[in-house]
């Protein structure tokens, strides 16, 4: 089990999660249960024989995020042009641990490699970005309910205007500049910051649509080069989608890049919004990941080098 990421971490090791599936799930008492080291940041991530995987929130509270993968997931996946995680059963909080858990069905595949700034160009990769667009427009063009809007658990920070982000990124940007070791230009994403912010858009709310929020390679699977599985609808919300367009600057090469754009469709000002996302969300990682979660780290550095050579 990797060690924990959070102040407030649940303590979630394998005889734990062997006792809360025992208990409801006895059907599954006889598979092999082992922790994966890749778990996200969120949730502590075991495999369960060989189709199955378990899922438990790190920190109090991550309840909310299980719930509602249950509740909207089965509505929105089927919507989506990729697989989707199937939730088999919901688990309660019992031995001492606090929140509901789930089991999922197993999705084959690989996390899809970050090329980096600079990398050549692989007209193989045009295929992923055209698969990723087409879940972006998918999301965009599905309908928000009225019970999506009123759930307070599909309102999120990165479903909001951009400007709204001002504040703690310059704070991140700032602390960037005490972090030993990381070899980022912390000007010139200031300066890129800085043209986001001045954009008429960072400002603007629109209509709301549904986004996954955190359209990154950890939550990616490929197959042959083509994306085989969307991944976490932890982040799943309903407010402006331009954060979608994040996956363009982690798991896309300059071409590829640009396939996606032209697939996706969106306008000049969307994008440069977009890409400053994504700039906020790599260096918003350094400073609370720089020491814990090196391999996450190490993708949302080429992240933000990917926006500046792409703003040069």
């Amino acid at each position: 089990m990797p060690g924990p990421l959070h102040d407030d971490e649940l303590l979630v090791d394998v005889t734990l999660v062997r006792e809360l599936v025992d208990q409801t799930f006895p059907e599954f008492s006889s598979l092999r249960l082992e922790a994966l080291q890749l778990s996200g940041s969120s949730n502590a991530l075991f495999r369960l024989g060989e189709d199955l995987l378990v899922r438990l929130p790190r920190q109090p509270g991550g309840s909310a995020t299980i719930q509602k993968e249950a509740r909207w997931l089965p509505w929105i996946g089927p919507l989506l042009p990729t697989a989707v995680p199937e939730i088999v059963g919901l688990g309660e909080p019992g031995f001492g641990y606090p929140e509901r858990w789930s089991v999922l069905r197993w999705l084959e595949g690989q996390v899809p490699a970050v090329p980096g700034p600079g990398a050549q160009v692989d007209p193989s990769r045009e295929a992923l970005g055209l698969d990723l667009a087409a879940v972006v427009r998918a999301l965009g063009e599905i309908d928000v309910p009225s019970d999506a809007l009123a759930d307070p658990e599909l309102s999120w920070y990165r479903g909001e205007p951009l400007a709204t982000r001002d504040e703690q990124t310059r704070r991140s940007l700032h602390e960037c500049r005490e972090i030993a070791g990381l070899d980022l230009d912390v000007d010139a994403c200031l300066d890129v910051w800085e043209h986001a912010m001045a954009l008429p858009g960072s400002a603007e709310a629109v209509a709301p649509r549904w986004y996954h929020g955190d359209l990154l390679a950890e939550n990616l699977l490929v197959r042959d080069g083509r994306l085989a599985a969307l991944l976490d609808f932890g982040s799943l919300a309903v407010g402006d989608p331009t954060v979608d367009l994040i996956a363009a600057w982690e798991v896309l090469d300059s071409g590829a890049r640009e396939v996606f754009r032209r697939a996706v469709g969106c306008d000049d000002e969307t994008w440069l919004l977009g890409r400053a996302w994504a700039l906020s969300l790599a260096v918003m990682t350094f400073p609370y990941y720089w020491d814990s979660m090196p391999l996450r780290c190490h993708s949302r550095l080429a992240i933000a080098r990917s926006v500046l050579v792409d703003a040069a």
